[in-house]
């Protein structure tokens, strides 16, 4: 028999379960700011240890992984100030540990609505929160491997044209790098609002389709405002992406209310 919780109990919940998550991104982010990993090997099989070292650890790997791959030739990281290079890292721990936080994420929200669905809904909860993990890993992977490079590139070619030397803050580099890593990682989500909106009976499956030409231009549009150069080349680097997910969740939408029609 299924027994109802008072609003006090849902809070109480609410708080413990976003508490784990807390905990969660917390404790993995210290761990990247205070371990490093060093390989070994175990009958000739490559592995790697945790090894306490606050300086030389997993965050700022990472960061010299970055510095060595986005930066242009001839850019260079510098510190102005005392700690920018410390607070540089603790930003870079906090994105590793938001996004292996992910699956316990995932889990929290699964779990804290769960006990309101019908247990075919709970189905359904899989096909939206496992494509939205990743959606959002996909994202900060076009994000590093496509916009980042071809845009700091760009951007520091005026440099190039007036003769002056170019230097860049870590900490300009690291906020430069992290708002491309979660803005294309939640703009990737766009066929998971996309179901979202119509699981809510809000439009009809149709309502996509008949939008599409509305949505690509405002998705272009969306593309120049948020890039630097009017050449249209970095603008497709976000509009081309956000239409395809826009294509893809349309034909999700459709594909699942055929279904329940033939059911």
């Amino acid at each position: 028999m299924k027994v109802e919780m008072s609003i006090r109990e849902h809070i109480e919940e609410l708080r413990v379960r976003v508490l784990r998550v807390a905990l969660s991104i917390i404790i993995i982010t210290v761990f990247a700011m205070t371990f490093d990993l060093r390989p070994v090997e175990v009958e000739g099989v490559p592995l790697v240890y945790p090894y306490p070292d606050p300086i030389h650890n997993i965050s700022a790997r990472l960061t010299f992984y970055m510095q060595d791959t986005l930066l242009p030739d001839g850019v260079e990281l510098i510190q102005t100030a005392p700690g920018q290079a410390f607070f540089a890292q603790v930003y870079v721990s906090a994105l590793i540990g938001l996004t292996a936080s992910i699956p316990v994420i995932v889990r929290e929200i699964a779990a804290f609505i769960s006990p309101a669905i019908s247990p075919r809904t709970k189905i359904g909860l899989l096909n939206v929160f496992l494509p939205a993990m990743g959606l959002f890993v996909t994202g900060i992977a076009f994000a590093y491997l496509l916009v980042i490079p071809y845009a700091l590139d760009f951007l520091y070619q005026y440099g190039e044209a007036l003769n002056v030397a170019t230097f860049l803050t870590i900490n300009d580099f690291i906020s430069f790098v992290m708002q491309f890593f979660l803005g294309f990682g939640i703009a990737f989500q766009l066929p998971i609002l996309m179901y979202g909106v119509s699981l809510t009976n809000l439009v009809s499956p149709r309502f996509w389709r008949d939008n599409l030409r509305y949505a690509a231009i405002i998705l272009v549009v969306f593309g120049a405002i948020i890039t630097p150069d009017g050449s249209g080349v970095t603008m497709w680097f976000v509009a081309g992406p956000m239409i395809g997910l826009y294509l893809a969740g349309m034909v999700a939408i459709e594909r699942r209310a055929a279904s329940k029609t033939n059911t």
